[in-house]
């Protein structure tokens, strides 16, 4: 993809703009110097634009700066963007979605589910499969997967003292025996108060944190996971009210480092027959891990999208995965993000320029504005409205070109959030 600087203070008259345009576009000789020329040769072009300085460009350069504002393919920096993003709501990312939609219960098999495939430069649709996903992608292409584990992180025990029943849900490992939990019933579990989950588990409580939840010390006799193996429940999400029969099917099947407390569930629609296709077309793979928890449901409440905190999560990313990224780019082939918490932990690990290598925590919140430094293409799942996902997409399609798309998934009876169905932006 070509990348192009547009500096309204260097190209400050008509014909220095077209002149540049121009040569930089390698435009053909019958190319009209008009605005809506210029829109429609560059909305079918591979490039990406960045605008400076247009709120200083004279009356000449309005209709320019109109054409340009129209295209998913420029971003503008200054005063314009920073303005559009001051301004931006919670409630542009709403959409009405009707509750049967919502699935309950995964598809069988994993793979059979919906992809809506969406080129990100034309907006152009295709309904397919996933099963069919390597029609879309090209030998030398590369999809970065996270493969962290869910745990069963839903356990129920009793307070020792008194014998009232109490529910904690896991959300982060601190360090040896130490976590922090979210408790129900929270009033009733004051600092030093024992629970007891089994005859193998026992947890103090050490402090009480921001929010609510606690620092816990487990006791436990026995391997921690195998034992919440056997007496833990997979942490789903609120809107799935169904039970979920097999455990193994709110992981994906490439999962391998236990530690989230939610699914990154743009990768449940892999199986071995997907793998398969893609060593056949030459498209590898590579893996990072980010631990996800609740927080990824967390709603944004604020208002204006730029009051809402991020939650925090810890990610790291081998050597080998920035060594298969880098060469990836350096052969001119595409690095697809597998989900949203893969491109968070590549963009995360590339803010201070270059991919680095290691483990960090990130609570980096990516929204319309935000030019991505890794990731050329997505896979992801259809998100709940107004959530920072949706914020996450749209900042990589544009904002109406996202709300059009779950339009036509609504009409199209597409199945949403966890359990449901699969989009490709490539």
């Amino acid at each position: 993809m070509k990348e192009i600087t547009v500096d309204f203070d260097v190209l400050n008259t008509s014909e220095k703009f077209y002149d540049f345009i121009s040569a930089e576009m390698d435009f053909p000789h019958w190319f009209g110097r008009n605005a809506d020329a210029l829109h429609d040769l560059l909305d079918c072009a591979d490039v990406r634009i960045t605008v400076k300085n247009a709120s200083s460009a004279g009356a000449w350069a309005a209709p320019i700066v109109s054409a340009l504002k129209s295209l998913e393919c420029v971003e503008f920096q200054g005063t314009e963007a920073v303005q559009e993003i001051k301004n931006m709501k919670r409630s542009d990312f709403y959409y009405e979605l009707p509750e049967e939609l919502i699935a309950q219960t995964p598809i069988e098999p994993r793979d059979s589910s919906r992809m809506m495939k969406i080129d990100r430069q034309s907006g152009e649709i295709i309904h397919d499969r996933f099963y069919n996903i390597c029609n879309y992608l090209k030998k030398g292409d590369l999809l970065v997967l996270n493969d962290s584990k869910v745990f069963p992180a839903r356990i129920y025990g009793v307070k020792k003292s008194t014998g009232v029943k109490v529910e904690f849900l896991l959300l982060k490992h601190i360090e040896l025996d130490k976590w922090e939990v979210m408790v129900r019933p929270g009033r009733r579990l004051k600092i030093g108060t024992t629970v007891e989950f089994s005859e193998e588990l026992s947890a103090e409580i050490l402090d009480v944190v921001e929010g609510g939840n606690r620092i816990v010390k487990f006791n436990c006799k026995g391997v921690f996971f195998d034992v919440l193996d056997r007496i833990g429940q997979m942490p789903l999400p609120p809107y799935i009210k169904e039970k979920l029969k097999d455990k193994d099917r709110y992981n994906t099947v490439y999962c391998r480092e236990e530690g989230s407390a939610a699914a990154p569930t743009a990768g449940l629609h892999f199986t071995e027959r997907v793998f398969e296709g893609l060593r056949e077309k030459g498209v590898d793979t590579a893996y990072v891990t980010l631990h996800v928890g609740l927080g990824t449901f967390r709603p944004v409440k604020e208002e204006n999208i730029l009051d809402h905190k991020m939650h925090v999560e810890h990610y790291s990313i081998p050597q080998e995965t920035v060594d298969k990224i880098n060469e990836c780019k350096r052969n001119g082939g595409r690095v697809i993000s597998v989900g949203t918490t893969s491109c968070r932990t590549l963009e995360s690990a590339a803010q201070t320029g270059g991919l680095k290598v290691g483990s960090a925590d990130t609570g980096i919140f990516i929204y319309p504005g935000y030019r991505f430094k890794v990731i050329d293409g997505l896979i992801t799942n259809f998100h709940l409205p107004e959530s920072t996902l949706i914020m996450l997409v749209s900042a990589f399609l544009g904002r109406e070109r996202t709300l059009s798309a779950y339009e036509e998934a609504i009409r199209e009876r597409y199945r949403f959030f966890s359990f449901g169905d699969s989009m490709a932006i490539l």
